[in-house]
């Protein structure tokens, strides 16, 4: 069995974000291997814990995929202020002999947006609407890294690291099964400090939100990075009750057109004919231009203009995600064209310091240091999703009143699917199939 047939059968995906097919992506070549390492969502902690407890692991796993893809270069991005982690990194590299180099960036939001890293890294501009490999580069996470480095040892998917923090009585790194309760995440962090609050999955600035009655509903998947409890009232959530009809009128009656949304978008920034307050005008005023609302499909929706830029407080992010929905409903993409435009002379001055959107979010309180160790989350029950990433649903291949292994194979897609096979993540019998597998840890009967 090759490398791409192990990390397919291992159910592997990109750890963050929308959770690419990792056996598709390193299917061809490229010049340049780059690994996300920055972290740069606010108070995340997961990928730095990572680098510092499997360093050598990480080192010896790029290389392999570096000969996959025929890569020539192999770069880390990591934050320069990092210092235990790149300390771990430069000693795994010599330990190693390895050829990976590591490339120290500042401390700005969003360094680890992807087309942003490969520009950081490499110079070189992903065309408006493209990929990495439109421009010769492969960009993986840390975490999933991790996960093809169990891969190949054999090691199906089944567990995922997630930082916990916020409002709970112990900030930490848990490692919980797959398809475990955000409900049960929280009681393992030694539950919330307070009573009235909501929870978002994944980083402050593009998490998902989700409400506290839905904390048993709400499982840990395969891309899902991080718990975070805040307060119902935090300044966060203020416009998420909003409908899109009521921030379209907001913007509407609000929108003073001053551009700050453009002026600090990065996507723009480097280069990317994405417009935010030209959109929120088209909605507002002159609907007829559609090919404006079009720029929407460039937008990364890091939320930079929507909780950091804009002076009335209105939603440019949501909107423009709600667009790109209903674009993409309607078969729309994004035309690029062969020649963009320069990146902005005033790039460099005006990227966000992480501290200071930090202390723009009211975070600062909880931004203290995680713990060293992890706490191991021994689930009674899961519920798995058939469906965890971008791409295809997965088909399960058991029924209820199974008995399977930690690890065993219970839904699968073809190898040539933009998917990923799913295994179970405790021991147990299956309850129920249905967009979930739902499997109870059997009862461990002790004799006399």
């Amino acid at each position: 069995m090759n490398i791409l047939e192990k990390i397919f059968q291992a159910g592997v995906v990109g750890a963050g974000g929308a959770g690419f097919p990792t056996h598709i992506k390193f299917n061809g070549a490229a010049e340049y291997l780059l690994v996300n390492g920055v972290e740069c969502e606010p108070l995340l902690e997961t990928d730095k814990f990572l680098i510092r407890h499997k360093s050598h692991e990480i080192i010896k796993t790029v290389e392999i995929l570096a000969q996959q893809l025929q890569a020539k270069k192999i770069v880390v991005g990591i934050k320069k202020k990092n210092t235990r982690e790149v300390k771990a990194l430069e000693q795994a590299i010599e330990a190693l002999n390895s050829r990976v180099v590591l490339h120290l960036t500042e401390n700005f939001y969003p360094a680890g947006d992807e087309q942003i890293l490969v520009y950081e890294l490499t110079n070189r501009q992903i065309p408006p609407g493209g990929i990495p490999k439109d421009v010769g580069v492969v960009v993986c996470n840390v975490g999933t890294v991790v996960n093809v480095y169990e891969a190949l040892n054999e090691k199906s998917v089944t567990d995922k690291f997630v930082t916990i923090l916020g409002e709970v009585k112990n900030s930490t790194i848990l490692y919980a099964p797959i398809g475990t309760s955000i409900g049960e995440c929280v009681e393992m962090a030694g539950g919330a400090t307070i009573e009235d609050y909501n929870i978002i999955l994944g980083g402050p600035m593009m998490g998902r939100i989700i409400e506290k009655d839905q904390l048993n509903k709400e499982v840990v998947t395969k891309t899902t990075g991080a718990v975070i409890l805040l307060p119902q009232n935090h300044s966060i959530f203020k416009n998420k009750q909003l409908s899109l009809t009521q921030m379209i009128n907001r913007s509407r009656s609000a929108c003073i057109q001053c551009s700050l949304c453009t002026d600090v978008c990065p996507r723009n920034l480097i280069g990317h004919p994405l417009r935010p307050h030209r959109i929120m005008r088209t909605l507002s005023t002159d609907r007829q231009q559609y090919e404006v609302l079009t720029e929407a499909l460039l937008c990364c929706e890091c939320g930079v203009c929507e909780l950091y830029a804009c002076p009335m407080g209105l939603s440019p992010r949501t909107i423009n995600g709600e667009i790109k929905n209903l674009l993409r409903k309607e078969g729309v993409k994004y035309l690029s064209i062969p020649s963009q435009n320069k990146v902005h002379e005033m790039r460099e001055y005006r990227k966000v310091p992480a501290e200071r959107l930090i202390a723009r979010l009211d975070l600062s309180q909880y931004s203290a240091t995680i713990k060293e160790d992890y706490i191991c989350v021994e689930a009674k029950s899961v519920k798995i999703p058939l469906k965890q990433h971008i791409g295809k649903t997965a088909a399960s291949i058991v029924k209820a009143g199974d008995v399977v292994e930690k690890g065993q194979l219970i839904a699968k897609v073809r190898e040539e699917d933009l998917g990923a096979n799913i295994h179970a993540s405790i021991q147990g019998v299956i309850k129920e199939v249905s967009d979930c597998i739902w499997i109870a840890a059997e009862e461990k009967v002790v004799t006399q």
